[in-house]
């Protein structure tokens, strides 16, 4: 699975569709064949024909790094986890706040154990 690296990318992919949604994040794809906005057809974007995934988390939602950071980890711990994921670049946006009062620990067991469970479910969601 290829990471998005370049704000090109990601622009990309977020005009593309959503294709799921829970109540914190959405995830959004783009099909490698699309090219985006200014960009030299899909091999400017997207050199490997692969799954591609990135992850959007927001200042506005996540004000702790080490929040940002662990949302991350566990977008790109589930994501590889779903091999059958389409050979399309993905984009997960965190589209809604972490509750600092059910986590008060910004990097808590029970937070991690909360987002792979929505996260699982958004992956799943998209599959079909």
């Amino acid at each position: 699975m290829q990471r998005l690296q370049h704000r090109q990318q990601f622009d990309a992919v977020l005009a593309g569709a959503t294709v799921a949604r829970t109540p914190h994040f959405a995830l959004h794809r783009c099909a490698l064949d699309s090219t985006g906005s200014g960009s030299q057809g899909p091999q400017a974007l997207f050199a490997v024909r692969a799954p591609w995934i990135g992850a959007l988390i927001p200042k506005r939602w996540a004000k702790r790094a080490v929040t940002r950071n662990t949302i991350r980890r566990q977008i790109y711990a589930v994501a590889s986890e779903f091999a059958s994921l389409p050979e399309a670049a993905h984009v997960v946006r965190l589209r809604s706040g972490v509750d600092r009062q059910a986590f008060p620990s910004a990097s808590s067991l029970a937070l991690k154990q909360a987002l792979r469970a929505e996260l699982k479910a958004l992956f799943s969601g998209a599959r079909s």
